[in-house]
């Protein structure tokens, strides 16, 4: 049952269709889910190997300096006594974080809950929409959601997202993207099913982005077609291309949402390939994610989750989107700009609560 609880479990080592294309504008979800999940489930029955080989050892874990109450001053915002939580639901927030660039924090435009939910057997996403106009606790300003990463990294971040929506987190996880590219290099390209559309706009971007010498690097005709970690990823990002735009000829449609579906299969297919791979491929794919992320679990937390690997692959996916539909509206008149404001708050925290924990 869910109940309230003031200790922290943080234990220191992201109607319309118009509508439904924003949810679904989830930036690098893949890599996020892709990577994070690769060391939690893809690497099925080998965790206590990998412990003992000290692969796991090339995680960065963090300690972290939340304090056990959230510093609040505005009357809406909620403390830690007052969030839900529940023992049979583990959740982890994943930020995606691209190179700081000497900034100390970074910016991260993904941000998603995964709630492992051992009650109901389901695997829970959500993802919160980077331009949701919140409250930033210690900052004590409005701002847009991801704003809160950039002031405080991921302990900020948490405290913003218990503070407006009232769930507890238990755990994090940041992933740098830098290198994703070499973990599908790594286990030698994934074949994917291209349209000719898809193969002009990889084609495209590889020549404009100076990542090939000729404008046909894949020469395939539509249908399987084997991708490398770069093809990979402009695979993964193509949401169309207007004719014109940054000065193309080619002109393909497409928007967010077909971004979002490509991401989806992507993703289906690399974790369909990796329970193929054997243990020495699965090792060195283990010892190239560790380095990017970095986390709050600590080794024997990562090794009980990598133990239940398999178990958790035979959980249902369920997805959810904050703010829900019909519960926010574009405000242009603030300080952040244009902003994704919500309507009702409480109704939105009921939303998130029942999603998460199915009461």
């Amino acid at each position: 049952m869910a109940k309230n609880n003031t200790d922290s479990h943080l234990v220191d080592i992201s109607s319309n269709t118009q509508v439904i294309k924003l949810y679904n504008k989830k930036g690098r979800v893949l890599r996020i889910v892709s990577l994070v999940l690769s060391i939690i489930f893809l690497i099925a029955g080998c965790g206590v190997l990998l412990y003992d080989l000290g692969i796991l050892g090339g995680i960065n874990y963090t300690k972290d300096n939340r304090v056990s109450d959230t510093a609040v001053k505005d009357k809406n915002a909620l403390k830690s006594t007052d969030l839900i939580e529940d023992d049979n639901i583990l959740n982890v927030m994943l930020f995606g974080e691209d190179d700081r660039q000497g900034e100390k924090f970074g910016r991260t435009d993904t941000m998603i809950l995964l709630s492992i939910d051992n009650l109901h057997k389901k695997l829970k996403l959500t993802s919160f929409q980077r331009d949701t106009y919140v409250y930033i606790p210690d900052k004590d300003v409005y701002d847009k959601i991801n704003a809160s990463y950039t002031y405080g990294g991921a302990e900020l971040s948490i405290k913003t997202i218990e503070a407006n929506f009232g769930v507890k987190i238990d755990k994090y996880a940041i992933v740098d993207f830098s290198g994703f590219k070499d973990i599908i290099n790594k286990i030698g390209g994934v074949e994917m099913e291209l349209s000719q559309d898809e193969i002009d706009y990889i084609n495209y971007q590889m020549y404009k982005n100076g990542q090939a010498d000729t404008r046909t690097t894949i020469t395939a005709a539509p249908g399987m077609v084997k991708l490398d970690g770069q093809q990979a990823l402009w695979y993964a990002r193509n949401r169309g291309l207007s004719k014109g735009e940054d000065g193309n000829e080619i002109g393909l449609d497409g928007d967010d949402w077909d971004r979002t579906s490509r991401q989806r299969k992507l993703l289906t297919k690399l974790v369909a390939d990796m329970k193929q791979k054997d243990l020495i491929t699965i090792i060195n794919v283990a010892t190239s994610v560790g380095p990017m992320i970095t986390t709050n679990l600590d080794k024997d937390g990562i090794t009980f989750l990598l133990s239940n690997a398999l178990t958790y692959l035979n959980y249902e996916v369920v997805q959810n989107y904050v703010p829900q539909q019909n519960l926010w509206y574009y405000n242009n008149d603030t300080d952040a700009g244009s902003v994704i404001a919500i309507t009702d708050l409480n109704a939105q925290r009921t939303a998130l609560a029942e999603f998460i924990y199915d009461k």
